[in-house]
C-alpha cells in the first residue's frame, strides 16, 4: 500500500501524540553554494570537497551531524555532482550498514538553495523536523537543547516552522564585518519568546542605519535590535518548510527569500525562531577570508573534538599536536635547520628543505618544499612543489601547483589547479590564476558553479601573453639552462581572471591575506560623524542603531569592550573557585566567553592570568601569607589552564605584557616580586625561553621607563641567553 504524501513532503507519520514510533532525526546537506565567491577553484572541484585543515569540509560537517545524533542524512549536490557521491562512496559514507545513513541527493536542474529544497520535497523522503545545513558549516554544538525548543514550541504553536541557530560575534566598527569575514546582520528579536522579527544582511549596504517597519514596532511593545549576532546558517524545520518553498517558487535564497519573506507575510503567520549558542563553535565558510578564519580556529581547537590530531582522513598516518599549535604528520620529512613556527600544520609524505621558515600556514600531503622557502599564512595543498627561494605570503596554493626557484607569491593570491610560475615570476597581490579561462556569465551571485568552460568563455588572457597588453601582472621569468623558457614569454601557465574596477577595490573583505594597514586607515577617516543637525541621520529615528561612529570613539569602545571581557573573565574564575568548578568547564565557560566577545586566543591569556594574580593577591591578604608563597600556589595549581592560552609566543608575549601592565598600574604590589615570578612561570612552562629573549630584545629600543622590569631579571636573561648559546653549540 502506497504511502500519503503530507504537507512536509515526507510519508504521513503517526499520531504525533503517538510516542512510541518517533521520526528519525534527519538532516539535509546542501552540497552546494549556489555562489561563485571560490572561482576559480570551484570551477573543477566542488566547495564542499575543498580541504580544511587538511581534510573535505563537507567531512567535518557529516562528522559533526552524527555525533550530534542525526539518524539519516540527505545530500543534495548538483554542479560536480559525481565528485560529490563519489566521495561519498569512497570515504565510506554510503552504502554502510551502521551509523547515520547518508544518501546523495542529485539533479542537474537546480539553480538555487530553493530549487534544492523542492527537489527534496519531490522525494518525499523527510518524515519529520530536520536539520538543515550547508557543506561548508564547522561546528561542534549539541543539537539537544535547540531540538527540544523547537519541539516544544511546535507543541504549543504548528506555526513556528523553524529555529535558527545564532551567536554574538560583534563586527568591526570601521568593516563591519564579523571576525570570520563575513558581512554585518541586523536582526531583532522578541526578548521573551526570541522570535525572529526583523533580519537583514547589510552586504551591500553603506548606510549605519537601518530601517524597519513601524508594525513591528507597534505590534512590539518591547524588541531587541542586534548587529552583534552571526547567522550560523544552521536551521532546524519543520517539514512545512519543504512545502513552503514549493509553494512559492519565488523562494530562492535561504534568508534574502524566504526568511525575509516569511517576516513580512501577514497572511499565513508563520513564525521563525532563534537559538542563541554560548559555548559552543559554530561558523559557516562563506569565502576565504573566513576560509582563513575558520582554519586558524579548527588549529587552536576551538572546534574540538574535531580537530587534525583527534579525526583523520583516509588512508594517511594520523597528525601529532606539538606546542605551539603544531601539528605533524609522522612521516614528514624535515630538515634539521628547517623551522616550522607556531600554529602551523605539515601533511603526510610532505618534504621540507634546508633552512625553510613555516609559520602560520597549512601545508598538505605530499608536498615538496626546496631550500630557503618562506612560507607564512598560506595555505599550500597537495601535491604542490615549491623550488628553492620561494617566497608564498597569505595566498591559497592548489593541488599540483609548481612554483618554480624564486618565484614569489604576494598576499591574497590564489593558484588554482596545476598551474605553473616560472622562476623569479612575482604574482601579484589578489591575483587569480587558473588553468581555465574566465566564463563571462559571472553576472549573478545565484548562478550555479558547473565546470563546463566550453560554453560562455571570455577571451581571458593567457600570462604568457600578457607581457605586450595592460594588464601584464607578472615580470618576466629568467630563461632555464637550455635557453629558453619552460612556461612561455612571462613564466607562467595560466590565465589571469579579471574582476571590474569596484570588484578589486572591495577584494581585501573576502580576501585571505590580511586587511592592509592603509585600508584600515582610510576606513578610519571616512566612518562618518553626524551633525548636531541629523544631516547624516534622523537622529530621533527610533530604529537607528545606537553606535558611535568617530574613530576616537571606536578606540574607546574597543578598550571597554576588552575591558569588560576582562571583568567577566574575573567573575568566571572566581566562581570557578569557591564553588571547586573542574577546569575543562572552567576553560569550556572561557571559550563561550571569547566568542561571546569575538576576541582573540592572546586576550584569553592575559585575562586568565590576571585573574590568577589576583585571586593569589586576595589570598595572600586574607590570610597575611606571604605573597610570593600564595602566588606560587595559585600558578602551581592553575599552570594547565594558562598552558591552554598559550600555544605561541605571541600569547606567551600576552601574559608579560599584562604582568607589566598589572604591576605599574593594577597590582602594584606585585612590582618588586617580578623577577622572582618570571622564573617560576618559565620552570612552569607557562612562558618559554623564546618568548622572555623576545619581549627583552623588543625592550631594547623603547624608553628606559619601559625597561624597568627587563633590567630587574637581567640576571635571569642572561642566564637564558647562555643556556641558548650552549645549545647552539652542541647542536
Amino acid at each position: 500500500m502506497s504511502q500519503k504524501k503530507s504537507r512536509g513532503g515526507g510519508a504521513s507519520a503517526d499520531d504525533p501524540d503517538d510516542l512510541s514510533r518517533p521520526p528519525p532525526l534527519q538532516a539535509v546537506l546542501l552540497a552546494d553554494s549556489f555562489t561563485l565567491k571560490f572561482r576559480p577553484i570551484t570551477l573543477e572541484r566542488p566547495k564542499v570537497l575543498l580541504p580544511l585543515v587538511n581534510m573535505p569540509m563537507i567531512e567535518y560537517t557529516l562528522t559533526w551531524l552524527e555525533s550530534a545524533g542525526v539518524n539519516e542524512a540527505f545530500v543534495f549536490c548538483c554542479a560536480h555532482s559525481h565528485q560529490v557521491k563519489e566521495y561519498l562512496k569512497k570515504a565510506g559514507w554510503t552504502g554502510r550498514t551502521g551509523g547515520m545513513a547518508v544518501t546523495a541527493v542529485e539533479s542537474h536542474d537546480a539553480i538555487s538553495a530553493g530549487d534544492a529544497l523542492r527537489a527534496i520535497y519531490d522525494r518525499g523522503v523527510i518524515l519529520g523536523d530536520f536539520i538543515l545545513i550547508s557543506g561548508d558549516t564547522i561546528s561542534n554544538m549539541s543539537l539537544k537543547d535547540a531540538l527540544q525548543e523547537h519541539k516544544d514550541r511546535r507543541k504549543k504553536d504548528p506555526l513556528a516552522v523553524m529555529t535558527m541557530i545564532i551567536k554574538h560575534s560583534k563586527p568591526s566598527i570601521l568593516t563591519h564585518q564579523t571576525r570570520l569575514g563575513n558581512d554585518e546582520i541586523v536582526m531583532a528579536t522578541d526578548p521573551e519568546t526570541k522570535e525572529l522579527l526583523y533580519y537583514e544582511d547589510r552586504a551591500d549596504s553603506s548606510h549605519l542605519y537601518v530601517t524597519i517597519d513601524k508594525d513591528i514596532l507597534t505590534n512590539n511593545p518591547t524588541l531587541q535590535l542586534h548587529n552583534d549576532m552571526e547567522d550560523c546558517y544552521i536551521d532546524i524545520c519543520s517539514p512545512d518548510v519543504l512545502s513552503l518553498f514549493t509553494d512559492n517558487f519565488d523562494y530562492q535564497h535561504l534568508r534574502r527569500h524566504f526568511v525575509k519573506g516569511l517576516l513580512v507575510d501577514d497572511i499565513m503567520g508563520y513564525k521563525i525562531y532563534t537559538h542563541e549558542i554560548h559555548s559552543s563553535y559554530a561558523a559557516r565558510i562563506d569565502n576565504f577570508r573566513s576560509y582563513d578564519t575558520v582554519s586558524k580556529d579548527v588549529i587552536q581547537r576551538w572546534t574540538y573534538p574535531f580537530v587534525p590530531d583527534v579525526i583523520s582522513f583516509g588512508d594517511c598516518p594520523e597528525s601529532r599536536l606539538h606546542r605551539q599549535g603544531i601539528y605533524k604528520a609522522s612521516d614528514v620529512k624535515l630538515s634539521h635547520s628547517a623551522q616550522i613556527g607556531a600554529n602551523s600544520v605539515v601533511g603526510s609524505a610532505t618534504s621540507i628543505g634546508d633552512h625553510c621558515k613555516v609559520s602560520n600556514s597549512v601545508i598538505g600531503e605530499s608536498c615538496k618544499i626546496g631550500k630557503n622557502v618562506l612560507i607564512n599564512g598560506a595555505y599550500i595543498w597537495d601535491n604542490v612543489v615549491i623550488e628553492d627561494g620561494c617566497k608564498v605570503s597569505n595566498s591559497l596554493v592548489c593541488d599540483g601547483v609548481h612554483l618554480r626557484a624564486g618565484a614569489i607569491v604576494e598576499p591574497g593570491s590564489i593558484l588554482s589547479f596545476k598551474v605553473e610560475i616560472g622562476k623569479n615570476v612575482v604574482v601579484p597581490a589578489h591575483s587569480k590564476v587558473s588553468l581555465l579561462p574566465q566564463p563571462s556569465n559571472e553576472d549573478s551571485d545565484e548562478e550555479l558553479e558547473y565546470a563546463d568552460t566550453n560554453s560562455g568563455v571570455t577571451d581571458s588572457p593567457s600570462f604568457s601573453s600578457m607581457r605586450s597588453n595592460g594588464d601584464q601582472a607578472t615580470v618576466p621569468s629568467e630563461e632555464d639552462d637550455s635557453g629558453t623558457s619552460e612556461t612561455g614569454t612571462c613564466g607562467v601557465v595560466g590565465y589571469i581572471w579579471t574582476s571590474g574596477d569596484t570588484v578589486i577595490q572591495e577584494e581585501w573583505r573576502q580576501s585571505v591575506a590580511p586587511i592592509p594597514k592603509g585600508k584600515l586607515e582610510e576606513l578610519k577617516h571616512a566612518v562618518p560623524v553626524h551633525d548636531n543637525d541629523g544631516s547624516e541621520d534622523d537622529s530621533n529615528n527610533p530604529t537607528v542603531l545606537d553606535k558611535d561612529h568617530d574613530s576616537e570613539s571606536s578606540v574607546v569602545e574597543d578598550d571597554d569592550h576588552i575591558s569588560k571581557f576582562e571583568k567577566e573573565v574575573e567573575e568566571t574564575f572566581q566562581r570557578a573557585l569557591d564553588d571547586g568548578v573542574k577546569q575543562d568547564n572552567l576553560i569550556l565557560e572561557i571559550n563561550g566567553l571569547r566568542l561571546a566577545y569575538s576576541l582573540q586566543h592572546a586576550d584569553c591569556a592575559g585575562a586568565v592570568f590576571y585573574s590568577i594574580m589576583k585571586s593569589a593577591l586576595v589570598a595572600a591578604q586574607s590570610a597575611n601569607d606571604p605573597l610570593l608563597k600564595t602566588t606560587a600556589e595559585a600558578l602551581g595549581n592553575w599552570k594547565d589552564l594558562l598552558r591552554n592560552y598559550t600555544k605561541t609566543v605571541d600569547e606567551e608575549m600576552e601574559i608579560l605584557l599584562k604582568f607589566e601592565e598589572m604591576c605599574q598600574e593594577t597590582t602594584k604590589e606585585f612590582y618588586p616580586l617580578f623577577s622572582k615570578i618570571l622564573p617560576f612561570l618559565y620552570d612552569k612552562e607557562v612562558v618559554s625561553e623564546d618568548a622572555i629573549l623576545r619581549w627583552a630584545e623588543e625592550k631594547e629600543h623603547a624608553d628606559e621607563s619601559d625597561k624597568v622590569f627587563v633590567k630587574q631579571s637581567e640576571a635571569f636573561i642572561q642566564w637564558l641567553k647562555e643556556a641558548e648559546e650552549e645549545d647552539e653549540e652542541e647542536e
